[in-house]
């Protein structure tokens, strides 16, 4: 862990878990950032993530507005634990503005006072150097801190001491509309939400609590009744017992000791699960349903509001389920209402499909939720730009797809899970469904045509033998395509296609594109679609290159190309500046082409001081097995020098090469 003391004085210490580069931003007027914690399970002024104002400014913020949408963002669990100021003066008034604005927007949030500690900083922008002051729990006065330390672990610190919950719950709420008056339909709609959220406290509702589930190992589950949930849950609040009331079964249960020690990845996510019944024990035995009618006044129409409420909370692991069912998922599930229903009140008349997605995206150790209206599609201008506002909220880059529907956070055990929960006189409206979500381990992808693809060959290769280098990689996921891959004979012709299909997986799996890795035929239908060859080339076993390559990417993916010519293999180590600049700027993988053969580049190793340098090369031209230590040890995927100790050279001389560099859209 990295230390660094503010001042010479002992005091209390503000730990981050988010990197520093987090905080600052490249604009130099002053921003304000919200900094985000756990109170309930991390260590006291630990900041898990920082969001960025979006609505007002630093000096003003419009924070109504901004306790509306966070509110929907972050799950239960965490908390406004404070703010920073990055640039500007710093003085004592900017710090104490922090506090206050922080200590506003808290309450705006939750609707009464934290019960725990804030904080107020300021940041220089230039220095990084962190002046800031805390106020205790509960408490107006505050103190000035003195030691600020950045942790180097910071999923360990989350998800050792923490888990999550998950609760889904599709509601069909009925609104009844006279048509001949809009006036006070927001106020019968906000009164539906109001009282669907009461009966989520009904002592007749009951929760079904089940762990994850993998092979290897059976699920625990219970059943939560209402009067579960009503007991002091700070009074079992460390307990652990095998033989326990439901009323004390603590979240760790539901995990094996090394199941809730796990890293969350976009991929392999793991969340206690919870399912939401009304059941029809309500009635006493013996007696008769009764059904009562009430004449509408005038001519009224049904109008039918479906939510489709999905959550994340996060707990300490030693908390008591029933404790997290009552303070964390019922009031996650009253706040994803409260959002969705404004979402809906502007647009009362319409369609509106609302669906909750989680997301982690790359730099953030916090999973965030976004609420989409998914009667729009992903390339339509309106969802964009709401995931425009996402990525400046979170500080994340302008030019990557990080937060559509696809980068969803997958919950792999979800669609195994049985219904264990007596259906008999279930009220539907109460009833939480699980939608099948398939998990891959990272380094295997099951292809559309069945077939096993490897992902990041690259990983576990050894050094590149360049001393004082800087290594700039491919940013992403990739699939390795080779020679006789999907039972096509290609041996001696088709290396540039299988590069071509290397560089498509990688936009697939950066969302940047959802169609299929095309076949060699669709290249070449391709090809001849646009004029570049003729029919007689489909089919064919005819060479292409790099310029082919960017004709087929722009057609299918509309993705651009730089083109680098160089004269001889001597001269590609003279690009290995711009090379790294690519992977760093970009990070796609490289075509290089040069007389009979191409070759894929995933990497650069560049010493600028000494021009010593090394190309990662992930060849195509391997036609065994998908075995990945066969692949790596073969050197099929390795750090190649222009010339080696050996006086060998990897690149001909007397042959032109062509670097085909295909750059990042600018989208999200």
């Amino acid at each position: 862990m990295d230390a660094s003391a503010a001042g010479s004085r002992g005091g209390p210490a503000l730990r981050f878990l988010c990197p520093k580069i987090s905080l600052l931003s490249p604009p130099s007027r002053s921003l304000l950032r919200w900094l985000v914690g756990a109170p309930r399970v991390l260590p006291p002024f630990t900041v898990a993530a920082v969001l960025r104002p979006t609505h007002g400014d630093h000096a003003a913020p419009d924070l109504p507005r901004e306790a509306d949408e966070i509110r929907g963002l972050l799950p239960r669990g965490f908390d406004i634990i404070g703010a920073l100021l990055v640039g500007g003066g710093g003085s004592d008034a900017d710090v104490t503005c922090a506090l206050e604005q922080a200590r506003v927007l808290r309450e705006l949030l939750f609707g009464v006072a934290a019960s725990h500690g804030l904080v107020g900083g300021h940041m220089d922008a230039a220095t990084g150097e962190i002046r800031f002051v805390l106020s205790e729990s509960g408490g107006t006065d505050s103190v000035e801190g003195s030691v600020v330390t950045w942790e180097d672990e910071p999923g360990r610190l989350l998800w050792e001491k923490g888990c999550l919950l998950r609760c889904q719950l599709p509601l069909k709420l009925p609104l009844y509309l006279r048509p001949d008056v809009n006036s006070g339909i927001e106020e019968r709609f906000s009164s539906l939400i109001e009282s669907t959220i009461a009966k989520l406290r009904d002592p007749h509702v009951s929760y079904l609590v089940e762990g994850p589930i993998t092979s290897s190992e059976s699920h625990h589950s219970i059943i939560l009744r209402g009067d579960d949930l009503s007991f002091d849950s700070h009074t079992h609040g460390n307990s652990r017992k095998n033989n326990c009331t439901t009323s004390i079964v603590s979240c760790s249960e539901f995990f094996t000791e090394k199941r809730y020690n796990f890293s969350l990845t976009r991929e392999n996510a793991d969340a206690i699960a919870i399912t939401v019944n009304q059941s029809a024990s309500s009635l006493k035995p013996g007696t008769t349903p009764v059904v009562e009618y009430f004449p509408a006044s005038a001519p009224a129409s049904l109008r039918v509001i479906i939510l489709k409420l999905d959550i994340l909370c996060y707990t300490s692991i030693d908390f008591p389920v029933a404790a997290a069912v009552s303070e964390l998922v019922i009031p996650g599930l009253a706040d994803q209402m409260i959002v969705m229903k404004r979402i809906i009140a502007s647009e009362i008349t319409q369609q509106v499909q609302l669906c909750p997605f989680h997301f982690i995206p790359s730099g953030l150790h916090v999973p965030v939720t976004a609420i989409y209206n998914t009667r729009y599609g992903e390339i339509e201008e309106r969802q964009s730009e709401l995931r425009k506002e996402l990525h400046i909220r979170l500080g994340l880059p302008l030019d990557r797809p990080l937060l559509r529907i696809s980068n969803a956070l997958t919950f792999g055990s979800m669609g195994k899970r049985k219904k264990s929960m007596p259906r008999s006189g279930i009220h539907p409206a109460y009833v939480a469904t699980y939608t099948p979500l398939l998990c891959f381990p990272p380094e295997l992808h099951v292809g559309s045509c069945g077939s096993s693809l490897l992902r990041e060959v690259h990983r576990e290769i050894p050094s590149s033998g360049v001393s004082g280098g800087v290594m700039s990689l491919i940013d992403g996921s990739y699939e390795y395509y080779h020679y006789l891959h999907d039972g096509i004979d290609d041996n001696g012709w088709g290396c540039a296609y299988r590069s071509l299909q290397t560089i498509v997986s990688w936009y697939r799996l950066q969302q940047y594109s959802s169609i299929d890795v095309p076949s060699h035929r669709e290249i070449q239908q391709v090809l001849v679609e646009i004029g570049d060859k003729d029919s007689s080339f489909i089919g064919s076993c005819e060479w292409i290159g790099a310029i082919e390559l960017s004709f087929v990417l722009d057609k299918l993916l509309g993705v651009s190309c730089k083109v680098i010519n160089v004269r001889s293999g001597d001269e590609l180590p003279e690009k290995c500046r711009e090379l790294a600049r690519h992977f760093d700027t970009q990070g796609t993988p490289v075509m290089i082409g040069g007389g009979v053969l191409a070759y894929t580049l995933i990497g650069v190793d560049y010493n600028e001081a000494s021009g010593d340098c090394a190309f990662l090369i992930l060849d195509p031209h391997y036609t065994g097995t998908d075995d990945l230590k066969k692949i790596v040890n073969g050197g099929w995927c390795g750090w190649k020098k222009s010339v080696d100790s050996k006086g060998r050279s990897f690149f001909l001389k007397d042959k032109f090469y062509n670097l085909l560099l295909p750059q990042r859209p600018n989208m999200v």
